[in-house]
């Protein structure tokens, strides 16, 4: 279950992508993780999940950041794979 606040931290940061952000990081970061702090609109992008994380860590260590895929619904997948006889 997701907490009340994580929530928060989440709706914050896809807004601020869809506002302010998409536009822009779907031309120069396709495919990157972002991660967005939700209480200064800065973002991190990165190749990796982790070091976008990581750098939005150094800058701002005691908030939590919400980390987007660019050009995907979800920053990670999941591989499922139905094999039939």
């Amino acid at each position: 279950m997701i907490s009340e606040h994580a929530d928060s931290i989440a709706a914050r940061a896809k807004a601020i992508y869809a506002e302010r952000l998409q536009a822009k990081l779907e031309t120069e970061n396709q495919n990157k993780f972002v991660a967005i702090e939700p209480e200064s609109g800065d973002y991190f992008a990165s190749d990796s999940f982790g070091q976008a994380v990581a750098d939005a860590r150094l800058v701002y260590p005691d908030r939590i950041s919400f980390v987007i895929r660019v050009g995907h619904q979800a920053a990670l997948h999941r591989g499922v794979r139905s094999v039939r006889s």
